[in-house]
């Protein structure tokens, strides 16, 4: 049985079995290159004209809409992304670009509140209170998005966030009906931020599927909540 197994036809059966599995295995890898440039390509497309560098730039929007992250990097130190978002969102407040900031964050558990915390950071910096409303329920992206529009009433927005993050936000928004401008916060440098900016490729991929394929929902919705909005 083994002599005939070990025949030059069943090593050469073998081979073409090996190759055509790598073959497939190549055809696989490029399809997903092409996957990945080709969905960067067109999030970044999509989003380009509506992400501004200046607050002169900015149409006259009344909220603008501050995206949570962490209060405490991976270290436990001060998180420079959340630092730059609420140091960008205070300041477009203060000039008046914009008059008022939804912050939208996770609070998944008990222990974590994205939302409070920004509340937190916001009124340290002069924003009153009274200019803030929390999204408590701003679990991803597509969720902060979808929820901008059909819990808290909103059609314009100006979107705060990181740099690397603009053209997802920016393209998950319009895809909500919002009509969304970005204004990035502060730039992290390169070799703090590489890790997430390089998770930040596969994630537009991501919200390209969320759009095109799944439709994927936002996990949760509820009431709507009116934004007090002083003029």
């Amino acid at each position: 049985m083994d002599s005939l197994s070990t025949t030059p036809a069943a090593k050469t059966s073998r081979r073409g079995a090996a190759w055509r599995w790598i073959g497939w295995l190549l055809i696989a890898g490029a399809a997903a290159v092409v996957a990945v440039v080709a969905a960067n390509w067109w999030v970044l497309r999509q989003s380009q004209r509506h992400i501004v560098k200046t607050s002169a730039e900015l149409p006259l929007i009344d909220v603008g809409l501050v995206l949570g992250t962490s209060p405490l990097g991976p270290s436990g130190g001060a998180n420079p992304f959340f630092q730059g978002r609420i140091t960008t969102a205070a300041l477009l407040y203060r000039i008046g670009s914009v008059k008022h900031l939804l912050v939208s964050g996770d609070n998944g558990t008990k222990n974590y509140d994205e939302p409070s915390a920004m509340q937190t950071a916001l009124i340290a910096q002069g924003v009153p209170a009274s200019a803030i409303t929390l999204d408590y329920a701003g679990f991803r992206t597509l969720d902060t998005m979808a929820r901008a529009k059909a819990v808290f009433g909103l059609q314009r927005v100006t979107v705060i966030t990181d740099d690397f993050h603009q053209p997802r936000a920016i393209f998950l928004a319009r895809a909500q009906g919002l009509d969304a401008f970005g204004f990035p916060s502060g730039r992290v440098p390169f070799r703090w931020s590489k890790k997430t900016r390089a998770r930040e490729v596969v994630a537009r991929v991501k919200a390209c599927l969320d759009v095109y394929v799944l439709h994927t929902q936002p996990k949760f919705l509820g009431e709507p909540v009116m934004l007090k909005i002083a003029e």
